[in-house]
């Protein structure tokens, strides 16, 4: 992934006020509902997320500047500080180029590379220091590394997919490169929430040694931020801008929705923050649709208007009132 301020078009000594406006402005311009005939718009779309989940995040941010994680957010390996390594030296106190490295976890255990010269920790060595003689049944046992988990199931691998708010609403099939560099295609069900779990059975790492069934894959969800629609659990809300003479007399105005605009009718006398429910016009689930919730704002025309300014003094002086007299 590319550095995260140069996605969001930002400098490293950008505030937090001018990268999240960076962000509003690209989101509007690279989301997919906005470049469907664009292949590449999701990918697009994606990264700027992924760029502004870690530059937006000021403890992320930190630890990118310091070097701490890439621009995937993944911790940057700094070297062992036990069993005689130091960070840039050679491994475990042995040469440059001459060392053993392990991996514990469902898979069993792995091992890779040579073993230690005169005066390195070879690879028992640092098994013993962990497990001590006992790793193996008993005192004076060795510890044989190939033998263990041999029959276990495979490794999961995990990963993150970022989709749209219609493919989250509607469903779809997506494409995944995996970070083992694996290629997968997997089907978003229709309904599923941000930071669901997708599993694809049996596509992870094989087993260790190759007598067990391989690993899963486990993609978790993230539904990206819409230009329009907020997403509240199964729910939506909007800002609706109407006139000031809409507002005030009333009228039928036109609401997106993720399955295609709607009238609405605005009934005389609306303040601004009014919110009107559209049942059903939310994301489904088990027990039904969610709604969509629009809340009216109302917008004044640009530049300086000479009548409406004095229609209004002629209306603050024949027709004063308080909004804010229930505040104290």
């Amino acid at each position: 992934m590319r550095d995260p301020y140069d996605v969001l078009g930002v400098s490293k000594g950008a505030s937090p006020e001018d990268i999240k406006k960076a962000y509003r402005k690209l989101a509007k311009k690279l989301h997919p509902d906005s470049n469907k005939k664009d292949p590449k718009a999701a990918t697009k779309f994606a990264e700027l997320n992924g760029a502004y989940e870690i530059v937006g995040d000021e403890d992320k941010r930190k630890s990118f500047d310091r070097g701490e994680i890439d621009a995937e957010g993944k911790p940057r390996f700094q070297g062992f500080e036990g069993f005689g390594g130091r960070p840039g030296g050679a491994p475990f106190g042995g040469r440059e180029g001459n060392f053993e490295s392990f991996t514990w976890g469902p898979e069993g255990l792995r091992r890779s590379g040579s073993r230690g010269g005169a005066g390195g920790a070879g690879f028992e060595d640092i098994l013993s220091q962990m497990f001590g003689a006992r790793a193996r049944g008993g005192p004076g046992a060795t510890f044989e590394a190939d033998d263990i988990g041999s029959a276990l199931r495979g490794q999961d691998v995990t990963a993150t997919a970022t989709i749209t708010l219609n493919e989250a609403a509607h469903g779809g099939t997506r494409r995944l490169e995996l970070p083992i560099g694996k290629e997968v295609e997997f089907k978003i069900p229709p309904g599923i929430a941000d930071g669901q779990q997708i599993r694809l059975r049996g596509q992870g790492m094989p087993s260790h040694g190759g007598g067990g069934p391989p690993g899963d894959v486990l993609i978790t969800i993230q539904v990206a931020p819409h230009p329009l629609f907020k997403l509240e659990g199964q729910n939506l809300r909007l800002e609706l801008p109407v006139t000031l003479y809409e507002a005030v007399l009333g009228a039928k105005v036109r609401v997106p929705t993720l399955d295609g605009a709607v009238q609405l009718s605005i009934p005389p006398n609306t303040s601004s923050g009014r919110a009107f429910r559209l049942k059903g016009k939310g994301l489904p689930g088990k027990s039904g649709p969610g709604d969509l919730y629009a809340t009216v704002k109302i917008i004044l025309p640009d530049g300086k208007d000479a009548e409406l300014e004095e229609l209004m003094r002629k209306w603050r002086d024949e027709k004063p009132y308080d909004p804010r007299t229930d505040m104290g």
